[in-house]
């Protein structure tokens, strides 16, 4: 059941009043304000358009209720034209601009129905995607230094036979200490870029010759294990996919509009 929300709706509720001002007919009205007829139509037009605002889960329709606040956003429109708040440079433009995104957006909407992209599209694309794919998880340990020198220091450590787990118990400055400095699996997106390339470039089962540099302060690495990142499966991205896809296409729409158009940027 659709309901009044007086205090967190005026704006909304004024400028989509304005917009739907230009459909009033005054045939058949389901309510008159002031004299100002709202008919059947713009009823009809305004649950339509609250649905959709609602991703079609309005539930049950109480006419009056509906109707009741078609009046109130009358009452509300009237009243800031009476104020003629209308006129105001800012709210003007703000109102301008709802008016260009209806009609870019219905734009956009008609070319993707003009181009609708098929099943076979959309797996055509995972499976380049996933044969393109050379993600992985790492799987390391680090010991987190407070200077270059302390850094230096533990890799000859290590040089001289020192076992990994250990120093990093004993020198280790970060919270993964007490685990012998046990990261864990993670993907490249998960560490800062200095600590996911020292990692990238390691062989497994070795450890960094030279102190890595990050905000958090000297690391010294060593890569356990690493695994190939298994592909989600085509159901689960699909819809990502789709959009993707419809981007682009508007994207090259977008694209191919500025060539066949005049364009200067002064």
């Amino acid at each position: 059941m659709f309901k009044f929300n007086t205090f967190s709706s005026i704006f909304t509720l004024i400028t989509a009043g304005l917009l739907f001002s230009g459909s009033v007919n005054a045939a058949d009205p389901v309510a008159v304000v002031n004299g100002e007829p709202i008919s059947q139509e713009t009823y009809e037009r305004y649950l339509k358009y609250r649905s959709q605002q609602q991703n079609g889960q309005s539930g049950e329709v109480n006419r009056e209720a509906l109707i009741n606040e078609l009046v109130n956003r009358q009452l509300l429109l009237q009243e800031a034209k009476k104020q003629k708040l209308h006129k105001n440079p800012d709210i003007a433009f703000r109102i301008k601009q709802l008016e260009s995104d209806a009609l870019i957006q219905a734009l956009i909407q008609k070319q993707a129905q003009s181009s609708p992209i098929s099943e076979s599209e959309l797996k055509k694309e995972y499976e380049q995607r996933v044969a393109s794919s050379n993600a992985k998880e790492y799987k390391a340990s680090h010991i987190l230094l407070k200077s270059e020198q302390e850094a230096k220091d533990v890799i000859k450590e290590l040089d001289s036979g020192a076992v990994f787990a250990d120093v990093a118990r004993a020198k280790s400055t970060g919270p993964t200490a007490k685990n012998g400095g046990d990261l864990g699996w993670f993907n490249a997106n998960q560490m800062v870029p200095p600590f996911t390339q020292a990692v990238a470039n390691m062989k497994k089962g070795t450890y960094s010759k030279s102190p890595v540099k990050t905000q958090f302060g000297w690391h010294v690495i060593k890569l356990e294990d690493e695994r190939k990142v298994t592909p989600p499966k085509f159901d689960e991205v699909k819809d990502q996919l789709r959009n993707m896809k419809s981007s682009q296409l508007i994207q090259q729409y977008v694209i191919q509009l500025r060539q066949n158009a005049n364009v200067e940027i002064k």
